[in-house]
């Protein structure tokens, strides 16, 4: 019986030191000392509970080491990923709230060097933390640092390898580069006037980790402004700003005069990828070297690796004629692609949006190519990129079908809907933030495939007519999802986008009992829609981390309002300065009240600009009921702060309601 007894009593001991093993790490991140970039020392003696972030990267990095369960509170600037959207918004970036910051009861607080009011309110009631980067590795060293003080080290460690890896590939991949053909580039951060980051700032770091030549004006900084002499003198070959189009300064005498606006070098990337030194620098610096250097990097010859697969993993979908469906990962053109791959038992007849009509297919599949690569090899057509990517998979191109997208498969969502024995599935991916229109409306300028993709598989057989009839009704449940999202067109952001300039749609036409309609009143095209309809949803989510949920600020970015941008220095009949009236507006947006009102706004808007609302007189009465509410006075004078034309009209009474109310408060008693 002893004998029996002791490999249980074993096994239990080997049990308990494994489980101790995995807490060892937790348990000697603390006590974390060190200087912050504010000159203060600091020892946290164990894990922060409580915090709230002010510095969207930070946020980002939080997240991404799966510290995120500490995170109260962030700003409006930190919108990805989708959980984002469940943590409380603070206000934005330069001007959070201190009520807002102190309701949430916060132990720790990340600021920045500009955070000097919420320094001086919670100095003696919570641990302040700034941490600044000066270059890439500092970046690096922060995220490590945030490891340690949640616990989270090995995440943090992985994190850090990851974009490590990603810089070797591109220092190897411009080594090679001779020193006359090294470009020289600069990030413009004006719209009006020529401004750029200081020699000292981690966005030079980028450039360089690129194989540019960043200036050297000779002033540090995070922004500076230099002069037209400046300017022509470094003479940049590449200009690249973010957030979307080219600034106005460069359109005007004094910015053109340079070799990159004479060659049409002007490139625009994502503001969470230029601005910040967090989670996303490997990916950043990547894709601005392949925009500098898209020659260089379309060429086979000057591949640092050859093109191969580097491994996959299932995806579970429940269908008699499919014998497998993975993801698989693949190095093309020396960057990480993913391929969904679909095979069949049998081969099958499909519709494709991108290809036409097919029969004989054994594969079906969504191929991911990442944004360092969007730019290389495009004169090669679609078909090329059809027979290289198979070549890589060992697909043959004659019974396999593609769509392309720029929507990673890593966040590929899989919606399944079932009635009696109806069963359909729709794999999708989608992005929406650069390439949504509203079809009608936008003008189509270029082709280029796939940024929402849909596949879509019953375990019916459809007839061509359904096969046809499908895709309208998957058309239907795409748009249906990106209307519920108030998903904006990114060429005309008044209006709400109907889909994306490259979206793809497949068919399969399966095997079981025969269907020969898919629209509107059959179940199969109601089952089809609602899939396509849930998949798209989760798909946006996890590609852009875009949900019902955000916040009505990150709304107003998605329209491209800027307040900063349309309002003047000078403002009649306010007290406050902009930056105050504009921080106040900011902070009641938080208030469901003062937000709901501005949803409807939105709402509103849509009608009329769509023509369903003419008389605006009601809207308007509403908005001065809101105005009085906020000052607390009924006789105060209306003030248009807006020129016609600078926002539809909706919006402008929506606007000026809150910002009146603002001025009004200050200039007037406020009542008890």
């Amino acid at each position: 019986m002893k004998n029996m007894q002791l490999p249980k009593v074993v096994c239990c001991l080997l049990v308990f030191s494994f489980l101790c093993l995995l807490q060892t790490e937790s348990l000697l991140a603390w006590p974390v000392s060190g200087t912050d970039s504010q000159g203060q020392a600091y020892v946290i003696e164990q894990r922060p509970q409580r915090v709230v972030c002010l510095v969207p990267e930070i946020s980002e990095i939080l997240f991404a080491i799966g510290a995120d369960d500490a995170l109260v509170g962030i700003t409006r600037h930190t919108v990805t990923p989708a959980a984002a959207a469940q943590k409380k918004v603070v206000g934005g970036f330069f001007a959070p709230g201190i009520k807002e910051i102190a309701a949430l009861n916060p132990d720790f607080i990340f600021v920045a060097d500009l955070h000097e009011e919420v320094r001086a309110h919670f100095q003696n009631k919570c641990r302040l933390l700034t941490l600044n980067v000066s270059g890439i590795d500092s970046a690096m060293e922060r995220i490590e640092l945030l490891g340690r003080i949640f616990g989270r080290e090995e995440a943090a460690r992985k994190v850090v390898a990851e974009n490590r890896e990603l810089l070797t590939l591109i220092a190897r991949k411009v080594a090679g580069i001779p020193a006359e053909k090294r470009q020289r580039a600069v990030r413009i951060m004006g719209s009006e006037s020529l401004m750029v980051p200081g020699d000292d700032s981690f966005q030079n770091d980028f450039i360089r980790a690129a194989g540019a030549i960043p200036p050297r004006f000779g002033e540090n900084g995070k922004i500076i402004s230099i002069s037209p002499e400046q300017w022509r003198q470094f003479d940049p070959q590449v200009v690249y700003g973010c957030g979307g189009g080219k600034p106005a300064i460069l359109e005007a005498a004094g910015g053109r005069e340079v070799s990159a606006m004479q060659n049409n070098r002007f490139f625009s990337f994502p503001c969470d990828f230029t601005c910040r030194g967090g989670v996303n620098v490997g990916n950043f610096v990547a894709w601005l070297a392949a925009r500098i250097y898209s020659e260089e990097f379309s060429d086979p010859a000057k591949q640092v690796r050859a093109d191969q697969l580097l491994g996959e993993k299932t995806v579970a979908v429940d269908l008699p004629y499919v014998r497998r469906v993975r993801v698989v990962e693949s190095s093309i053109r020396d960057f990480t692609n993913r391929t969904l791959l679909v095979d069949f038992k049998t081969p099958q007849t499909i519709l494709s949006s991108l290809e036409g009509p097919r029969s004989k297919i054994l594969t079906v599949g969504n191929h991911y190519y990442p944004a360092p690569t969007w730019g290389l090899g495009h004169d090669e057509g679609v078909e090329a990129m059809s027979r290289r990517t198979c070549a890589v998979l060992t697909q043959s191109p004659e019974d396999t079908s593609l769509l392309f997208t720029g929507a990673d498969m890593d966040n590929l969502a899989i919606s399944r809907q079932d009635f009696k024995e109806m069963t359909v599935y729709a794999l999708v991916t989608a992005g929406v933030k650069s390439n949504a229109v509203r079809m009608g409306r936008d003008t189509g300028n270029f082709y280029e495939p796939g940024t929402i993709n849909v596949l879509i598989f019953t375990n019916m057989q459809l007839s061509s007519r359904a096969m046809t009839r499908a895709m309208i009704s998957a058309t239907e449940g795409k748009t249906a999802a990106l209307n519920d999202l108030d998903i904006r067109s990114s060429y005309s952001p008044n209006l709400p986008a109907t889909g994306t300039g490259t979206d793809n749609i497949l068919v399969v036409q399966g095997e079981g009992p025969a269907i020969d309609n898919a629209g509107g009143h059959s179940k199969m095209g109601e089952l089809i829609a609602r899939s396509v309809y849930d998949g798209v949803l989760q798909a946006v989510a996890k590609q852009n981390g875009i949900t019902r949920e955000r916040s009505i600020s990150t709304r107003l970015g998605e329209r491209h309002i800027s307040l900063w941008r349309l309002l003047p220095d000078e403002m009649a009949g306010c007290n406050r300065g902009k930056a105050a009236t504009i921080a106040q507006v900011e902070r009641l947006l938080i208030d469901s009240q003062y937000a709901g009102f501005m949803a409807a706004a939105f709402a509103a808007s849509d009608a009329e600009q769509a023509g369903l609302l003419t008389d605006l007189r009601a809207f308007g009465d509403w908005g001065r009921t809101v105005s009085s509410s906020i000052s607390h006075t009924a006789d105060s004078e209306w003030q248009h702060r807006f020129a016609p034309g600078d926002l539809p009209p909706v919006l402008a009474i929506a606007f000026e309601s809150l910002i009146n109310g603002v001025c009004a408060a200050e200039t007037s008693p406020v009542a008890p």
